[in-house]
């Protein structure tokens, strides 16, 4: 069976989500029993805002103000507001909070929340294509490596599939796509993070052991998620969260690491050190 009629068979099973919010050529990157059953990990989950790039504070925030201007809301969120409000997850529902704790401001249909979100995206992606948003530190090293091991992963993440897209695709190329088997993007599940319902939509199609999968994150949300489905995951703190509480987390670094800019990096145990965070690394979390 070719890649391109196993990617047919699991999006027909998969029934109401459309393949590329789902599933895309990863199948190609899936390895074969005796493979899978020679290693221990299983799937590596990767949240994006944050997670693999530093989108928030130069990104989602300046395209959420260029929208409002665009559309006549009397709205600006400047850094330390656009920081309080990533409590709450998801931007369709960031824009419904804020309103609904400012009642001089008209109220909005779902429509036009739709309206402002797709601006917003529209002005996200023209950020992202004028070379004003990277991948952290470590993030296509490590992704390289996944590939080259042919260890399955996937996206879990809010982000449209729009602004994953241009992010990915200035970060990695035009077939970043063949590099991921699920995208659990968007609305693809109906609440989100903390509730880890995006984290068990994903073992679920990978039919794999949560305890054989490593998520990578870099909120409190985030991590509350993915262990809440019951995996073990490493946090890579961004500019906006680097005070959160992350005592649940297997693994806290500074980043993922790169020849000449190590990562800096703390076990649940306690044990510290300084390095690259590669498949070694993350064998050893699921591993104990």
């Amino acid at each position: 069976m070719t890649v391109d009629r196993m990617v047919e068979v699991v999006v027909a099973a998969l029934g109401a989500h459309d393949d590329r919010h789902s599933i895309r050529g990863g199948l190609a990157n899936l390895r074969t029993r005796e493979e899978r059953s020679a290693m221990t990990l299983e799937a590596v989950f990767f949240d994006v805002d944050g997670t693999i790039a530093e989108t928030e504070r130069g990104g989602h925030r300046v395209a959420y103000n260029a929208a409002f201007q665009e559309l006549g809301y009397p709205v600006h969120w400047d850094p330390e507001l656009y920081g309080k409000l990533l409590d709450v997850m998801g931007g369709k529902e960031r824009i419904r909070f804020y309103w609904s704790q400012h009642p001089e401001l008209p109220a909005l249909s779902d429509a036009q929340v739709e309206q402002i979100h797709d601006v917003k995206a529209a002005h996200f992606r023209e950020l992202v294509n004028e070379g004003r948003l990277e991948l952290r530190i470590g993030v296509k090293r490590l992704l390289d490596e996944l590939a080259s091991r042919r260890v399955p992963i996937s996206i879990a993440s809010t982000i449209t599939f729009e602004g994953l897209d241009a992010l990915l695709r200035k970060g990695l190329g035009d077939d970043w796509q063949d590099r991921f088997q699920y995208l659990g993007i968007g609305d693809v599940v109906p609440v989100k993070k903390p509730d880890p319902g995006i984290y068990l939509w994903l073992l679920e199609r990978h039919g794999v052991d949560a305890r054989d999968v490593v998520t990578l994150e870099d909120t409190r949300a985030g991590l509350l998620a993915s262990v809440g489905a019951g995996i073990p995951t490493l946090i890579t703190p961004s500019d906006y969260t680097k005070d959160q509480d992350f005592s649940e987390a297997a693994c806290v670094a500074s980043s993922l690491g790169d020849p000449g800019a190590p990562a800096h990096w703390r076990l649940s145990s306690g044990a510290e050190g300084s390095g690259l965070i590669d498949v070694g690394f993350l064998e050893k979390l699921v591993s104990g």
